[in-house]
């Protein structure tokens, strides 16, 4: 296992940032997901630490030791693409075996490394069968294996489900993440799926043109988004944003948006008549009865199985609601809905910064 430091790294490309002054630090053991749009600086960053993109500026350490002039194959990492490069007239074993073979191991080695790496990846009934002969999640998970028996410091992952089908990716992230804690070898994880990010990660890196919003668990970033972005990227759907104006009434603190006044958890520090953003995710708005709550027309119903969409306008402003239980009501209804007061955000029109409470 390894460390991974990251000190105010930049990379440029010509006379154009892509990384700004990025600072991370990854612990032994720990799987690390790095989420954002595409653009944002992700897989270069991933490319730096394996060796495959020089460093403008700043430094990377692994285990201590500044690795900035090393070469790809004297970090002691293993990468996993979102193409599985596999040899095409090798077979599996031949496959997971053929960088063991390049660094002169015994046979009787690479043939254990090998053995085990496909008892851990169900891949033994399949080591004489050559890559045509596999599905896109066994290809996977070939790849997986040869970076497996390298035995490495770290492991580093592009967008490795990105090819395979919503059932296939499902399976295999399930089985990335089971890997992890078998092998507990630190693993550096890049995607733009922000479910794989909040189903695979101990903690998550989200970023966006160049540089970090936030770095949490997947329940920090959730529950408390440093930021417009973070709040809008993580989650699906988005979370709702309301700009308004604060307002002290008797009854306590709302946001007054076009005629509608949204409540304000007392926690929340905000000044009287200052201008924010309004934030609530769809699966933190509830249905209300009586006279209680906004009065909201039904505009869209999108059902999920086990949950629902419902898409109201509430004085011209769409806002989503996720439901959990059976409808009694169809398009073009007024419900009553109200969100849940320990669930609700402030943000600065400005910065985006989240108002803490």
């Amino acid at each position: 296992m390894a460390s991974i430091e990251i000190q105010g790294v930049c990379k440029k490309f010509g006379d154009i940032p892509v990384l700004k002054d990025v600072n991370v630090d990854i612990a032994n053991g720990e799987f690390v997901v790095l989420v954002g749009p595409s653009g944002c600086g992700k897989s270069t960053l991933l490319r730096m630490i394996a060796g495959l993109e020089p460093i403008t500026d700043g430094n990377i350490l692994i285990n201590g030791t500044v690795v900035n002039t090393l070469m790809p194959k004297d970090r002691d990492i293993a990468m996993v693409f979102q193409n599985y490069a596999l040899y095409p007239t090798m077979n599996v074993f031949e496959n997971m075996a053929f960088n063991l073979r390049l660094r002169r191991l015994a046979k009787d080695e690479i043939s254990d490394r090998v053995g085990r790496a496909a008892e851990t990846l169900n891949l033994t009934e399949f080591l004489g069968r050559m890559p045509s002969q596999l599905s896109g999640g066994q290809r996977q998970r070939v790849a997986m294996g040869r970076a497996i028996v390298r035995n490495p410091q770290a492991f580093l992952f592009d967008e490795p489900l990105s090819n395979l089908d919503a059932k296939l990716r499902v399976q295999m992230r399930t089985e990335i993440r089971e890997l992890h804690q078998q092998i507990r070898t630190t693993a550096v994880y890049v995607t733009h799926d922000q479910t794989e990010a909040m189903t695979m990660a101990d903690r998550i890196i989200v970023m966006n043109a160049g540089h970090i919003e936030q770095i949490g668990t997947p329940d920090e970033v959730f529950d408390h988004p440093a930021n417009v972005f973070v709040a809008e990227f993580i989650g699906s759907p988005s979370m709702n944003l309301i700009r308004g104006r604060v307002r002290r009434a008797n009854a306590g603190t709302i946001v007054s948006s076009d005629g509608v006044n949204w409540p304000v958890p007392n926690e929340i520090s905000v000044a009287d008549g200052e201008e924010v953003l309004y934030g609530v995710r769809p699966e933190h708005l509830q249905l209300v009865d009586g006279e209680e709550g906004l009065p909201g027309r039904v505009r869209l119903i999108e059902s999920l199985g086990s949950e629902t969409l419902v898409f109201c306008d509430i004085q011209g402003r769409e806002i989503c609601m996720k439901v959990f239980d059976r409808l009694r009501f169809g398009p073009q209804e007024t419900i009553r809905l109200a969100p849940k007061p320990q669930s609700v955000h402030l943000f600065n029109v400005m910065s985006g910064a989240r108002l803490a409470a």
